[in-house]
């Protein structure tokens, strides 16, 4: 980390000690909007005595970004000797700094802790990753940007940009009401900066950005370019959505079930160019009764290939069953699955439960049920998926808008569906008429 701030990060710098109340950096990521947003913030706090929030939309998210990683350099960095001199309470979680301000942390999605803070008034409201917080929280947390300081009131906003159809486009870049859809009063005080990972490149390390070159066209556009994505406002999966419920740092509870499921296609091998790829993708049914997206196996391969990657799957998850859709190939979905489970270079041995399933309705009508699944904050992604992701976005109530067939959401959709009969009355029906196929079981196993 370099002690001093980039040219754009000056500039950004400018942009937040303007007249603008609300003042948003949005743009790639590891860009150094956080870190110009939380000097700006500290600079405010220890200029007078008063009051402010960091807020995220998950609270744990913002202990590890926020209060032991990004706030720590910003304070060794920019204001030496003063965390020495600052005490961080762990019970309600807020900074006191040398002159008497408070920075306090917290997480929109924790009901109380949420109540705690909003229970004051600040002079600068800043909210972290904002394209995971939703509109209302938004406006219920500005309710609190009301104390009387020296300080002009500011509201801070930071995101890796969503799809168009989020507020944060709508009202900093359209300078539109997102609810009404019309102009805002005094759009003069909604300012915007694009901040990307190159213009920071001096706090990166070299093969940083070319990782970012190598992502998913939808992924490096987001991430590398800080564009926000021309999304729908039909599509059943956004962004934003994907984000609020993604689980990073692997903590995930005890699994009650798991599925490994299939979409195959014609493909016969890598070289197949032209045929689709064959979705597989691990999902669970945790304890807590959430769904959680493990693991995306997809791929261009020969039946032998993937048949064994999917028992394989199978087998490092535990899972209790493979599902596969059976409008292609029919009984060769089968015949592939039990060629692989009785491949005698199979470690574990044993047999593998598999359960065949039969599409009664189109793509679009057996995506809407779970997608109202991650609209409950039922499912969570474990980790980044970018193709997996790609296509879900790509799913409308009009239609598939994908420049390939969504093989993977297909494959996720139909484990989570397995996983969530109650959801999909009608598929499930059929499910019920393609019973386990007991290659060598008679039940399925239960979870340890």
């Amino acid at each position: 980390m370099v002690a001093r701030l980039t040219a754009k990060q000056e500039r950004a710098n400018e942009m937040l000690g303007s007249d603008a109340t609300h003042c948003m950096l949005y743009g790639g990521s590891r860009s150094g909007k956080t870190f110009v947003l939380t000097r700006a913030l500290l600079t405010r706090a220890l200029a007078h005595r008063s009051r402010h929030a960091m807020l995220r939309y998950r609270f744990n998210h913002i202990k590890a970004s926020i209060i032991y990683d990004t706030l720590p350099k910003v304070l060794e960095v920019c204001f030496p000797g003063v965390a020495e001199r600052s005490r961080l309470d762990k019970t309600d979680w807020f900074m006191t700094l040398p002159n008497g301000s408070e920075v306090w942390f917290g997480g929109l999605d924790d009901k109380e802790r949420t109540e705690k803070i909003l229970g004051q008034e600040y002079a600068t409201m800043y909210l972290n990753e904002c394209s995971q917080i939703p509109w209302a929280s938004r406006n219920m947390a500005m309710t609190r940007l009301a104390q009387n300081t020296p300080l002009r009131l500011k509201a801070y906003y930071d995101c890796n940009p969503p799809g168009m159809a989020h507020w944060t486009y709508r009202l900093f870049m359209e300078k539109r009401d997102p609810d009404r859809r019309s102009g805002v009063l005094n759009p003069q005080n909604y300012a915007a900066m694009i901040m990307n990972p190159k213009d920071n490149e001096a706090n990166l390390p070299a093969s940083y950005l070319e990782e970012l070159q190598n992502m998913s066209e939808a992924m490096r556009r987001r991430f590398l370019l800080g564009q926000f994505a021309d999304t729908s406002d039909s599509a059943l999966w956004t962004l934003e959505l994907l984000d609020q419920q993604r689980i990073l740092d692997g903590k995930i509870p005890d699994m009650v079930r798991i599925v490994v499921a299939v979409d195959p296609s014609g493909a016969s091998g890598e070289e197949d160019t032209r045929s689709d790829e064959i979705g597989i993708v691990v999902c669970g049914l945790g304890k807590d009764g959430r769904g959680y997206i493990l693991e995306d196996l997809s791929g261009r391969m020969a039946p032998a290939m993937w048949g064994k990657a999917a028992v394989s799957a199978f087998d490092r998850w535990e899972a209790d069953a493979i599902v596969a859709e059976e409008n292609f190939g029919g009984a060769m979905v089968a015949e592939v699955i039990r060629g692989a489970s009785s491949d005698p270079d199979r470690k574990t041995g044993g047999s593998v439960p598999y359960r065949a399933v039969k599409a009664s309705r189109g793509k679009i009508a057996r995506a809407e049920p779970i997608a109202a699944l991650f609209e409950q904050q039922k499912v969570s992604l474990v980790g980044h998926f970018p193709e997996l992701e790609d296509q879900l976005c790509a799913m409308t109530t009009a239609g598939y808008i994908g420049s390939k067939s969504p093989d993977r959401a297909d494959a996720g959709i139909w484990g989570l569906a397995s996983l969530f009969p109650a959801m999909t009355r009608q598929d499930s029906a059929n499910v019920n008429r393609h019973p386990v196929v007991n290659i060598g079981y008679s039940k399925f196993k239960k979870r340890r």
